[in-house]
């Protein structure tokens, strides 16, 4: 009998797999956990670049954007860069600025023109347009066409102003396609004729008082909100967990309302014939019907009705993470129930105050449709203003100027913010 068939047949020695080769395999399984990663957060960073970054990015640009001039007078600027400022511009000048205004009449461009020079000159864009509605000057006896000088005196009297140097100042101050004038503005700040950065006549400088009572409105709104919402978040921390959610509900109906709708019956609530008036007239506080609409009351009390859940949510979050046996061993050691919960409950919630504070202080910054209906008109806010260079005087200019103020505010509380949190954390 042959065994040598039965014999379990000899198997090859296998090749163990190299050190390179493991590399190999070790980078592409990395690499396939990339780029599932990318692909996973990819809608994610689109989104936030279409609808956050991007919007953020064109505000910036068109708050420093300033191209009518440098467009539509391109000649003239050239003619005036080696300009003093002082005085009227040399004869060249006005040849260019004719030149300018008979391609701009042809292109129907003027009216930018005109509406960029009547920002700085009230009443200059009826005097523009009627330079360009004269274009081109033609000589009067039909022969050469006229001297450099003797455009000049055909500009000055189809108006006086061409005479002046404020109008050759302010062509000469706009003549590059970005500047800070919106953004100065923004600030009761402007250029001299020489470009030296001056303040505004008291008469022509509001932004800063509005800026000032935006932040005035803003912070009191965050006082009372932590003023309420602090005890209520409290409260709602000693509770068994299930009574606690339920009272959460009642805390986070408003979010389930529209702000137009809560303004709207705050209106009715606080006006003269409403419910606030109605009942402390009947319970003899007062003896005729407070004025709690149209002024800063009203503005205060519609706001902190809208903003307090974004006050409490975080501090009920933090309050609830503290165990109750820190007060406990405070009082077991002698000290007053008040010190212990002063001393040592208190320091514990302040990551849930400054959370909080800050996110009421920075929603409370852009408000515009409670300080707009509730709020009389000396006091509307930042965001009041944005709004009417929008949709009424069609001024993007001054309209992102003002939205990145507020912007850069919002970031520099939040750099404060994260500065506080990080000595905190390294204290504790």
């Amino acid at each position: 009998m042959n065994t040598s068939a039965l014999a379990p047949a000899m198997e090859l020695p296998r090749s163990e797999p190299s050190t390179l080769q493991l590399k190999r395999e070790l980078h592409r399984a990395q690499l396939r956990k990339r780029m599932t990663a990318i692909a996973l957060i990819a809608p994610l960073v689109l989104f936030l670049l279409t609808v956050f970054i991007a919007p953020i990015a064109i505000l910036l640009k068109r708050a420093i954007e300033n191209p009518e001039i440098a467009d539509g007078l391109p000649q003239t600027v050239a003619a005036l860069r080696n300009w003093d400022r002082n005085g009227t511009p040399p004869d060249a000048a006005y040849a260019a600025l004719a030149a300018d205004l008979t391609v701009a009449h042809e292109q129907n461009t003027a009216g930018n023109v005109a509406r960029r020079i009547n920002v700085e000159l009230p009443g200059a864009r009826s005097i523009v347009m009627k330079t360009a509605r004269a274009m081109p000057l033609q000589p009067a006896d039909g022969g050469a066409p006229l001297s450099a000088q003797e455009v000049r005196q055909a500009l000055i009297g189809i108006d006086a102003q061409w005479g002046q140097p404020d109008y050759w100042q302010a062509i000469a101050r706009n003549g590059s396609h970005y500047s800070p004038y919106y953004l100065l503005a923004s600030l009761d700040l402007r250029q001299d004729g020489t470009g030296r950065i001056v303040s505004m006549d008291e008469s022509e400088s509001a932004y800063r008082q509005i800026f000032v009572r935006t932040f005035a409105i803003s912070l009191v709104v965050t006082l009372c909100c932590l003023v309420l919402g602090f005890p209520l978040a409290y409260w709602l921390s000693t509770m068994p967990e299930r009574r606690a959610n339920l009272f959460m509900i009642l805390v986070l109906i408003p979010f389930w309302t529209s702000i137009l709708v809560r303004v709207a019956a705050w209106m009715v609530l606080l006006q003269s014939e409403g419910l606030v008036n109605k009942a402390l007239m009947a319970l003899h506080i007062t003896n005729a019907p407070l004025e709690l609409l149209f002024n800063r009351t009203g503005i205060y009390i519609s706001m902190t009705h809208i903003l307090l859940p974004f006050m409490i949510l975080p501090l009920y979050s933090v309050m609830k993470s503290i165990p109750p046996t820190y007060l406990r061993a405070a009082i077991s050691l002698g000290s007053h129930p008040f010190a212990a919960f002063w001393r040592v409950y208190v320091p514990q919630t302040y990551p849930g105050i400054g959370a909080g504070a800050l996110l009421v202080f920075i929603l409370a910054l852009g408000y515009y449709i409670t300080p707009a209906l509730l709020g009389g008109t000396s006091e509307q806010m930042v965001s009041y203003y944005v709004a009417y260079f929008i949709n009424v005087t069609i001024n993007w200019g001054m309209a992102c100027a003002l939205g990145a103020l507020l912007l850069a505010a919002t970031l520099l509380l939040y750099s404060v913010y994260r500065r506080f949190a990080k000595m905190e954390v390294s204290m504790g």
